[in-house]
């Protein structure tokens, strides 16, 4: 079988202190499950569905989707800071193939990820760089958004092309269900804020500092439940994940980006790399849901979850906690 997938969710509050003891056992259990189907699968190459929160891509200029032919981890709340093992070449042929299926890719010759990449891989491998990638950045955050159907389009054009290979590729896609932590926005931006969200520029040592002291602050508000920020709406985790469980991704099409915010606020559009990664695997026909995690967690700020899935071949599903 040429293509597997996992998709779970990231947090840097599980690199951070904050969340009880309880929670991380529950998530590390969680991914453990995951990363015996990894093993398991015994990919040879891995194509990541990820956001940014901007610490590689800024409103100078902000694609909708890009391909890396190499990449970076910036290395941000703890997870791995260094050069990627990127399959430069393939990444190359993955664009141009989405291009003549009529995605409008952007390439970056030196992309830089976040944790939304990276943190993923560190737990389903055993390095960053056990397997080669092919990173797939998708705007997640920055608005304007495409509709989320062109993400559902982007992944089909994806899948499509790796099903030619014969390499076992696994798709991973990295984003939170519901959730609206405290990311800044364009509209109001002013001074140095601003400037940051335009133009980007190296981080110091002691701004990362404080950055993590903001999010454990904010985190702890929000478990404690006196923060303003969005409440987590699980009927709508619930709803998302039940789509794709039942092999009917094609519904998410008509969901506006309105109504996204709108429902599980503005970082909700993190499933478009979930959105991707299954319509990758659905290239291939029906599928299997294996593994399956949902939690709303608060002290994370997100809803948290995993699935893992492969095309279908008869057998139960693996279920940790039915969502």
């Amino acid at each position: 079988m040429p293509l597997a997938l996992c998709c779970v969710s990231h947090s840097p509050l599980l690199e951070l202190p904050g969340p009880d003891r309880e929670l991380l056992d529950d998530v590390s259990a969680a991914v453990g499950a995951a990363a015996h189907f990894v093993r398991e699968f015994d990919p040879e190459l891995v194509v990541t569905f990820s956001p940014d929160h901007y610490n590689g891509f800024f409103y100078r200029t902000m694609p909708q989707f890009c391909v890396g032919t190499a990449a970076h981890a910036v290395g941000d709340y703890g997870t791995y800071a260094g050069a990627l093992n990127v399959d430069g070449d393939l990444a190359l042929e993955l664009a141009e193939a989405a291009l003549h299926a009529g995605i409008d890719v952007a390439v970056s010759v030196a992309m830089d990820v976040d944790h939304g990449t990276v943190q993923p891989l560190g737990q389903l491998f055993p390095d960053v760089g056990a397997v080669p990638i092919v990173p797939i950045f998708l705007n997640s955050v920055a608005a304007p958004l495409a509709p989320i159907h062109r993400a559902r389009a982007l992944g089909t054009a994806v899948g499509e092309f790796l099903g030619t290979l014969g390499k076992r590729v696994l798709v991973l896609g990295s984003g939170g269900l519901s959730h609206d932590p405290p990311v800044p926005t364009l509209a109001g931006a002013t001074g140095a804020v601003r400037e940051r969200l335009v133009h980007g520029g190296p981080v110091t040592a002691e701004r990362r500092a404080a950055r993590e002291r903001q999010v454990i602050a904010a985190a702890q508000e929000f478990d404690s439940g006196v923060s303003t920020l969005r409440p987590l709406n699980p009927s709508w985790d619930r709803e998302f994940l039940t789509l794709l469980d039942d092999n009917r991704l094609e519904q998410v099409d008509t969901w506006t980006n309105p109504w996204i915010t709108g429902e599980a606020g503005n970082s909700a559009h993190e499933i478009r790399t979930w959105v991707a990664a299954f319509a990758a695997l659905a290239t291939q026909g029906r599928y299997d849901v294996r593994d399956r995690y949902y939690r709303p967690a608060p002290a994370l700020i997100a809803g948290f979850a995993l699935r893992t899935a492969l095309p279908a071949a008869g057998g139960a599903p693996n279920d940790r906690r039915a969502a």
